[in-house]
């Protein structure tokens, strides 16, 4: 089974959102083929199934008022961050009831991409993600229905890591994030890692694989 790779460039949120779930209908029909989907967000919050909301350090009202937009979406887990110079993964593929040997799979990927810089990182099955010591390189939170998996991961690559200051990342108290920018001391080319992390995917998902598509411009 092959997958299409398509990159939608930087796309506020809730567009995405809304063709992220077309997309899914698509795939789950069988009117699409398997899509991993590459974009950035604008800054945003979103809260998944586990967020109460406590983990807003603020009302929802200050972050409207300094450019955050928020939404409550159907992904697992807690709160987390997104914004400009994050890579963000929403991989639309069958997984039947395997969630937990998919998510593994996405933190394999990243773990590849973060190694092909030279970083060694870990998951650890207390905390979902991808570390690098006690910092989050990467989060994830997916939601499967109809056995087709939607959202995915967030990779921190140029990301400003002061905007998470203002949430408890994921509801996790006692550590930290950080991005492949910081860790390797200078900005990174988007289309570089897009392309690591797709060359990732086609490693991790053997038998899915597509080539690598040309990233110049955004799908």
């Amino acid at each position: 089974m092959n997958f299409a790779i398509e990159d939608w460039g930087l796309t506020p949120y809730k567009e995405a959102w809304e063709r992220q779930k077309d997309l899914h209908a698509r795939v789950v029909a069988g009117e699409a083929p398997p899509t991993l989907v590459l974009t950035e967000h604008p800054r945003t919050l979103t809260l998944g199934r586990a967020a109460t909301g406590d983990n807003l350090l603020f009302a929802e009202s200050w972050y409207r008022q300094r450019g955050f937009e928020i939404f409550w979406i159907e992904r697992g887990g807690d709160v987390t961050y997104h914004g400009p110079g994050q890579l963000v993964a929403y991989p639309i593929f069958p997984v039947s009831r395997r969630v937990r040997d998919f998510l593994r799979t996405l933190e394999a990927v990243v773990i590849d991409v973060a190694g092909s810089y030279g970083i060694e990182s870990y998951a650890t099955p207390g905390y979902a993600g991808v570390w690098v010591g006690d910092e989050k390189l990467a989060a994830f939170g997916v939601a499967v229905k109809r056995g087709v998996a939607m959202h995915g991961l967030a990779l921190n690559v140029n990301t400003d890591l002061a905007d998470f200051d203002v949430i408890v990342p994921c509801g996790i108290r006692d550590k930290g994030v950080t991005s492949l920018q910081r860790l390797l001391g200078r900005e990174l080319d988007m289309k570089e890692v897009k392309e690591r992390l797709a060359a990732a995917f086609q490693k991790r998902f053997a038998g899915i694989g597509a080539p690598v598509p040309n990233f110049g411009s955004p799908g």
